[in-house]
């Protein structure tokens, strides 16, 4: 090939879209080396004699009864069995075994609200990374993975199957509905998009699962929180907030000027009502995530726009566990 035709062919080819504003299946996929020293399970069994009497944020899988036996030794009393012993006149203990799979479901959003971003990657960028660092870790674990992946116009429900293959659907749903996020495109109310997700949510996901929320919570309402309620009922629930630095300082800022590449708007600071109305949006979003995680002992994993994905993960989770 010419440099001639070389530089043509270069400026024809499309040029790649900013990975920071919208993800790919190829950086998606490659989560799947990064999905290390984290896991949604408490540290030690619920049967272990290193357990704690509190319980723990984060259960972990089912037990399944295996066998009674004799008392030996070593053996937690926790577990003893005292009807049997009263009959028998001798000490007896119930055996159990860790469930080796489970359902591990992910909420991803991908709104127009999830479209913003400061300094570093877009909201709907940390989401995508998020789940593909989740799904790899469930399928790793042995555990089935599935998925509703929505946005502003609906809810796509992803039954789930534990495989590569399977993992790599749901990661091509979330790039498909990240590339259609423009500045305006939304059509639909944040509220008709909730009732969407829980919509899918009721039918697909039943229960003992590991239900994985992903979202910066705009649009969350009080009928949002009845649905969370029944969706706590028989399954492990977990916020995974996502948030921009700018959100939090928007409203002590003096002048900022925003661009969606064609228009800009020159907002201040120094508008003492902008400001109210703007804290007000923010602080509320997160005041009632807060609230109901309270509620309903739902551990809120807070993760932002600027540090790489797959750190956060690991930090937020370990201190979860020892909170």
């Amino acid at each position: 090939m010419t440099l001639r035709s070389f530089v043509r062919a270069s400026a024809t080819k499309p040029s790649e879209p900013d990975p920071n504003i919208y993800t790919s299946l190829k950086s998606l996929q490659s989560m799947k080396f990064k999905a290390t020293g984290f896991d949604f399970l408490p540290h030690q069994p619920i049967n272990s004699l290193l357990a704690g009497r509190h319980m723990s944020k984060l259960r972990g899988r089912g037990l399944n009864f295996e066998e009674m036996r004799h008392y030996r030794i070593g053996d937690d009393i926790r577990t003893m069995d005292w009807k049997v012993t009263m009959r028998t006149g001798k000490p007896h203990v119930k055996i159990f075994s860790e469930e080796r799979e489970r359902n591990v479901f992910l909420l991803v959003d991908q709104r127009s609200n999830m479209f913003f971003g400061s300094t570093h990657k877009m909201k709907s960028v940390i989401a995508a990374e998020l789940a593909a660092l989740i799904a790899w870790k469930a399928v790793g674990s042995t555990d089935r993975v599935g998925a509703i992946v929505y946005n502003d116009s609906g809810a796509v429900p992803i039954a789930p199957q534990r495989s590569a293959n399977h993992v790599l659907k749901i990661l091509n749903q979330i790039v498909t509905m990240n590339h259609k996020l423009r500045v305006g495109a939304a059509n639909d109310s944040q509220q008709g998009s909730f009732a969407k997700l829980f919509h899918q949510a009721k039918r697909l996901v039943k229960h003992d699962s590991l239900v994985i929320f992903v979202t910066d919570g705009y649009g969350y309402n009080t009928h949002s929180e009845e649905q969370f309620k029944v969706l706590c009922q028989h399954n492990d629930v977990v916020f995974c907030h996502v948030s921009d630095p700018l959100e939090h300082q928007m409203a002590e800022l003096g002048k900022a000027v925003f661009s969606d590449g064609h228009n800009q708007i020159v907002l201040s600071g120094r508008d003492l009502e902008l400001r109210a109305e703007f804290a007000r949006d923010v602080t509320r979003a997160i005041e009632q995530f807060t609230d109901t995680a309270r509620k309903y002992r739902i551990p809120v994993l807070k993760l932002n726009t600027v540090v790489p994905a797959d750190y956060q993960l690991r930090k937020a989770l370990s201190a979860c566990r020892q909170a």
